[in-house]
């Protein structure tokens, strides 16, 4: 081989891996929906998102989970995970000792990632429905899930609203006032306020830019379009759900709307 050939292609073994880095940067578009999609969506979903909400409970106001037993099904067609446990309202919080609520909880979630294959140190997500500053008994819930989820081997998130609301001590948002009573924690952050977030436009955002800097995920659109969403009519369907590309309109096919800035934001594959 001519000399001048070698350093061409030694050169351009030494820039592959500073390419490969490139291609790899995100930001990443993922999505998330209560209903498992079916096994046969996988594929053309795929074509569009590199990863996927993962309940490890029964979904909001349903009595069974339809995500149990699909992990296998949904790396082997390439998808990341963003994975997720459903916590507790206040009503039952309040009525209840919180902190035995959230360590009960917490085993629960790492029981049914280990059932589920998630390899130790993914990131779990609490899922904080209601928004506004924490309440003293939901501290006292998310502390405790906090803490069992840490000390089986996996990483804490929570899942809350990034939207700022206004009550007696000032404007505060549910991701601001985790952030601060849990220094370092682990953010999914809801934000369909348009703007910051921009309707349902399938490509992906910088999840800095969901007004809290340090999110990890972003969830930037739901289905049905919430009442934060109102001026965020971009994408939407007729019926206000937001719904993947090159699918017919169904209850299987509508999503919400998550950036990441990894495939694989949990960490679970």
């Amino acid at each position: 081989m001519p000399i001048q050939m070698l350093r061409n292609l030694l050169a351009g073994l030494v820039l592959l891996p500073a390419i490969c880095a490139a291609q790899a940067h995100g930001p990443y578009l993922g999505f998330d929906k209560n209903l498992y999609p079916g096994d046969d969506l996988l594929p053309v979903l795929h074509k569009t998102f590199d990863f996927t909400g993962y309940w490890l409970n029964d979904p909001p106001g349903m009595t069974s989970n339809p995500w149990a037993g699909k992990r296998v099904q949904l790396r082997a067609a390439g998808f990341g995970f963003l994975i997720l446990f459903n916590g507790r309202l206040d009503v039952q919080l309040k009525s209840a000792n919180a902190a035995d609520l959230g360590r009960s909880d917490a085993a629960a979630a790492v029981e049914a990632a280990h059932r589920e294959g998630f390899p130790p140190n993914a990131i779990l997500f609490l899922d904080q429905e209601e928004g506004g500053r924490l309440l003293p008994e939901q501290a006292a819930y998310l502390s405790a899930w906090l803490a069992g989820v840490t000390k089986a081997g996996f990483r804490p998130g929570i899942y809350c609203s990034g939207i700022d609301t206004t009550d007696v001590s000032g404007t505060i948002s549910t991701a601001k006032d985790v952030a601060a009573r849990f220094p370092g924690i682990r953010l999914w952050v809801v934000n369909d306020k348009c703007p910051p977030a921009p309707g349902c436009v399938v490509h992906a955002l910088d999840p800095a830019k969901s007004g809290v800097e340090n999110a990890l995920a972003w969830q930037f659109a739901r289905s049905p379009r919430s009442e934060f969403a109102s001026a965020c009519a971009q994408g939407y369907a007729s019926d206000q759900n937001c719904y993947a590309p090159d699918l017919p309109h169904s209850e299987k096919s509508f999503v919400d709307l998550n950036a990441s800035a990894s495939p694989d934001p949990s960490g679970g594959r």
